[in-house]
């Protein structure tokens, strides 16, 4: 195996890690959608969408980020590139991407652009994107109208770009943008631009520099400035970029071939919206104005400011390719700083160091097109890393220098978390649709970025366990829609796993990152125990925990018509699934610190609380498991004045990812970790309990020990091996949940008999359903842009698989069960989860026999234009039954985990690889 840590790329992180060279401090930082966020939201009605518009972006300097195409920036935003475009027909430039608006869109947002994220490496030391601009007029106002047209029906297809004609004949630019890291300081920036259709076309180029606004909220704050520095040579320009010593210092944008240099304020015209006079003429539009009105007042003849560009006439030929070269360093005063030959060099110098790594991550025989997909996987997490900047106590007050918001803001969204003060880069779910962390999806997010950067990984974990963004009481922020949602209690699995892959890819597990994490965690977790367990029986509650529109109704706001609460199995299964991963972590850290040993008796005691209650019927004779369907269901507790044929309870008979969680739940520890003498009282309670018949140990419900699997050792399992086989005869069955695409989040049993909650019915004197749908939402649930009723989604998938895997290292190769259900085909639990995985990643991996991508469905140049083909999309989740990508377009945030189910099937799996023992890394 070649080391990772030896490649070039390996020894930039080795190095920045250590801070003698600080490579990563350029990144793809820069988000391509600032507005439309709750963090540029100051209306009293909490409408980010409606106050903050695309519209609105143009001429409003933004308070708490920037956006921008294909763009980079420091890490803490203080100064930003990015790419400017004009085909000589808009309106207006393309400064960033359009997409609509949760309530203009016909399945929520949705970015309409196509733009792919090609190549990076963790240190961004080679960055590559490529984005396609029509070179007819951009049809924004078609695009909302017709997907507000088909709103009327939840059943029709989104109307996306390619559905409006304007790449007809291949009229469009393919705009190549490379970045190439000299030094960490010293970047070569390349705009490969060719002209894909029949005729020369024009197009204007407006390469863009700008500062991050600061200084319009903060009087205090010293304004930066860029200026142009006079140049005796012929077709060069030199923009200077001074900025304070403690953040960027001063760096120099150099631009060959440019043919003039515009400057103007990063400041909102406040003119355009009847808000009074501007501070200064020249405004944020003010390219806008001159390159597309010809108005030469709006820019700043001194050629100053706090924006700049160096623009850039073309016109490109049919087929032809235009090559444009900046390069923006700390050097002062460079002979040539956009030499040809220097930067052929070093841009094929860097594309062969992230070649070598990504080989050094995956060694192993794969096909090109796998080896394509898994680089593309990676590179789209890279790309995903974005500055996010909030502080919410000053956002409910205001800015000094602006009126006070609406006095309804004090009491709104996210009112209650006025301690949480972030300002990092964070891995976000989707650079456009989600340009916000999400708690849940965060943790996915490591799995692959601990192959290829676990320092990062760590970073992300912990990131919302500080003191500044954790609550006082214990609670992990879920996204910026509402910080006191509650997303499942995956963090102290993520830190395991990242643990785990570090120390088998890279040599060594990191135990004060494991000690960080498993201190803050006991907070998290104590916070669950107090607050979601209504009536202290370790049942739990938790609202739609992340499955949106699972239910008939929103599980966190149960209808008044309804009232009561839910004992929901997903919410203890997450529960059981966290006691066995913090107890896994305790016995860890307990084999090297006796400290942590009654911590792991601890979590032992839990994890059997949840499991007596989530198996046992309770003494109303509430039982979560329904022993005639083999399945976990919710139950229903009606308020005092409800009830349903005498029941004060409702077992909501729906099945859905919801049951399967407890699956998840499934833990196993090694006897020789036991023979340390640091757990010589936990094995001595363990052996108390088993001897004592206790009932905590003495039903069948849980499968406590295992001697016949590949592990000596005990198992700790939700679900005992009698009731796997019941769940999985669902799970595999491909008229239910098993998909040939992965597993589906409804059974599709359910596509013709919808589910009806029995004897309730809503307001309207409609009943509470639910239809199996395999694709987007026909619901207006939660905005009408998730569906958890039927697609596949990957963060549930990559757990089931790792769910079986772990079953089969103690239940063993003889343990089988059919795959799918009624074929006859027998497979035992490694097999089973493999299958799983060749599914997951036939997505989107191409067809022998007919060459398409299921991922792209019938979009045929997304599936055989040559142009187009090669590029791969990570969307949000997939159609369940032909895997047609669906939701975000460029959520490689926890769609990214086919990094390491492709890693994985390449090492134990492929047919080019010698047949061996499996041993994962978990």
């Amino acid at each position: 195996m070649t080391d990772i840590q030896g490649t070039q790329e390996g020894q930039r992180l080795a190095v920045n890690q250590q801070g003698t060279a600080h490579w990563k401090h350029w990144g793809p930082y820069l988000s391509d959608r600032q507005w439309g966020t709750v963090r540029e939201d100051y209306s009293a009605n909490g409408q980010p969408w409606t106050y903050f518009s695309y519209e609105d972006a143009r001429f409003r300097a933004y308070r708490w980020g920037e956006d921008g195409i294909a763009g980079l920036c420091d890490s803490d935003q203080r100064l930003c590139f990015a790419l400017t475009l004009w085909n000589g027909q808009d309106d207006f430039l393309k400064e960033r991407l359009f997409g609509l608006t949760n309530g203009e869109g016909n399945h929520g947002e949705d970015v309409k652009e196509y733009y792919f994220y090609l190549d990076n490496v963790p240190t961004h030391s080679y960055m590559k994107c490529l984005y396609k601009y029509p070179q007819a007029r951009f049809p924004y106002a078609d695009l909302r109208m017709e997907n507000a047209r088909r709103k009327a029906n939840p059943a029709s297809f989104e109307y996306e770009l390619l559905d409006t004609g304007v790449f007809a004949d291949n009229r469009y630019f393919d705009v190549l943008v490379e970045y190439a890291k000299q030094t960490p300081e010293d970047i070569c920036i390349q705009f490969s631009i060719t002209n894909r259709g029949p005729d020369a076309a024009p197009l204007h180029v407006l390469p863009t520099l700008w500062f991050r606004n600061t200084w319009s909220w903060d009087h205090t704050v010293s304004k930066p400035l860029l200026r142009r520095v006079p140049v005796d040579h012929p077709g060069r320009h030199v923009i200077e970029a001074q900025g304070s010593a403690q953040d960027i210092g001063t760096m120099y944008l150099y631009a060959e071939g440019a043919d003039e240099l515009l400057f103007t304020e990063n400041e909102t015209n406040n003119a355009h919206f009847n808000w009074g006079a501007n501070a200064s003429p020249y405004v944020k539009d003010a390219f806008e104005q001159y390159v597309i009105h010809g108005q030469q007042s709006a820019v700043n003849p001194a050629a100053v400011g706090t924006k700049a560009a160096a623009a850039y006439s073309l016109q490109v030929a049919a087929g032809e390719t235009r090559v444009i070269r900046l390069r923006l360093s700390n050097i002062a005063a460079m002979n040539e700083p956009c030499d040809a030959t220097t930067f052929a060099s070093l841009l094929q110098t860097r594309r062969q160091e992230a070649d070598d790594f990504y080989q050094a991550v995956n060694p192993y025989p794969l096909s090109s097109d796998l080896r394509n997909i898994q680089r593309q996987a990676f590179v789209g997490m890279l790309w995903n890393k974005q500055f996010y900047f909030y502080m919410v106590k000053e956002w409910l007050n205001g800015d000094p220098a602006f009126p006070p918001p609406p006095p309804e803001r004090k009491s709104g969204r996210n009112s209650t978390w006025k301690h949480l003060f972030l300002k990092d880069i964070i891995s976000m779910p989707d650079t456009w649709e989600y340009p916000w962390f999400a708690a849940w999806d965060l943790a996915f997010h490591t799995i692959p970025l601990a192959m290829i950067d676990p320092v990062l990984a760590k970073q992300q974990i912990l990131l919302l366990m500080q003191p500044w963004s954790m609550h006082p009481n214990g609670q992990i922020p879920a996204y910026e829609w509402s910080f006191n949602d509650l997303n499942p209690p995956v963090q102290a699995w993520a830190a395991w796993r990242v643990y785990k892959i570090e120390a088998r890819m890279y040599g060594t597990g990191d135990r004060v990152f494991l000690e960080q994490a498993f201190q803050k965690l006991t907070l998290y977790f104590t916070w669950w125990l107090n607050r979601k367990d209504v009536d202290g029986n370790d049942i739990f509650q938790g609202g739609f925990l992340g499955l949106d529109n699972i239910g008939p109704f929103d599980r966190s706001n149960i209808p008044a018509g309804i009232s009561g609460y839910l004992d929901q199995s997903d919410a203890t299964g997450w529960m059981g699934m966290f006691s066995l991963n913090m107890l896994r972590i305790a016995i860890e850290l307990a084999s090297h610190d006796v400290t942590y040993e009654q911590m792991a008796v601890q979590y032992l005691l839990q994890f059997l609380f949840i499991a007596r209650a989530i198996n046992e019927i309770g003494d109303d004779g509430e039982n979560l498991w329904d022993d005639v369907d083999g399945f976990y269901y919710d139950i229903l507790h009606l308020a005092d004045d409800v009830d349903i044929n005498g029941q004060k309870f409702l077992s909501m008979k729906l099945r859905s990812v919801v049951g399967l969680v407890p699956l998840l739940a499934i833990e196993g520890i090694d006897l020789k970790f036991l023979a340390s003498p640091n757990l010589a009282d936990f094995r001595q309670r363990f052996d108390h309990l088993l001897r004592s018949g206790t009932d905590l140990t003495s039903h069948e419900n849980v499968d406590i020990r295992s001697t016949s699997g590949l592990m000596q050792g005990i198992m700790l399992a939700l679900v005992k091996p009698e009731r796997l086989k019941r769940i999985l005869a669902r799970l595999l069955d491909e008229n239910e949940f098993l998909s040939p695409y992965g597993i589906r989040s409804l059974s599709k049993y359910y596509e013709q008999h919808p589910y009806i909650l029995p004897g309730i019915t809503a307001a309207n004197g409609q009943p509470y359903q639910v239809r199996y749908t395999p694709a987007e939402s026909r619901t207006n649930d939660f905005g009408g842009n998730s569906n958890w009723r039927g697609p596949i989604w990957f963060p549930i998938n990559y757990l089931l698989i790792e769910a079986l895997q772990k079953f089969h290292q103690y239940l063993g190769p003889d343990f089988t069960v059919e795959c799918p259900t009624g074929s006859g085909n027998r497979m035992n639990l490694w097999e089973v989860a493999n299958e799983l995985s060749t599914r997951l990643i036939r997505i989107f991996q191409r067809d022998p026999g007919s060459g398409q991508r299921a991922v792209y469905g019938g979009i045929a140049t997304l599936q055989s234009d040559p142009n187009w083909k090669e590029f791969i999309l990570f969307y949000e989740y997939f159609h369940g039954d032909n895997g047609a990508g669906l939701g975000a377009s460029h959520q490689t945030g926890w769609t990214g985990v086919i990094a390491k189910l492709i890693q994985q099937w390449a090492e134990y799996s492929s047919p080019d690889h010698p047949a061996q023992s499996p041993t994962p890394d978990f």
